[in-house]
């Protein structure tokens, strides 16, 4: 059995991080190959390089692990207790 709140902020931070290493990767190469567009694309209202910009990514990337923990520690505890625990 899985704990939601364990892993729904392990997840959280998990993207956090992945964002924030996403944003460090666009600045060290070149432009043809950094990850602006693809972030803008997945990341609504996001902007390349802004301080708004940055801050609502973070928040999101940080919305998007907290959502996938709260869809899949319930559906994972759900099929554990179905097939695993009897």
């Amino acid at each position: 059995m899985l704990n939601i709140k364990v892993v729904t902020w392990s997840l959280g931070v998990f993207t956090a991080v992945s964002y924030l290493v996403c944003l460090l990767y666009g600045l060290v190469t070149p432009e043809s190959i950094h990850m602006e567009k693809f972030l803008e694309i997945v990341l609504p209202a996001f902007t390349w390089l802004t301080w708004w910009g940055i801050l609502l990514g973070l928040v999101e990337s940080f919305l998007y692990g907290v959502y996938a923990g709260l869809v899949f520690v319930p559906t994972y505890n759900f099929f554990y207790k179905r097939w695993v625990r009897k």
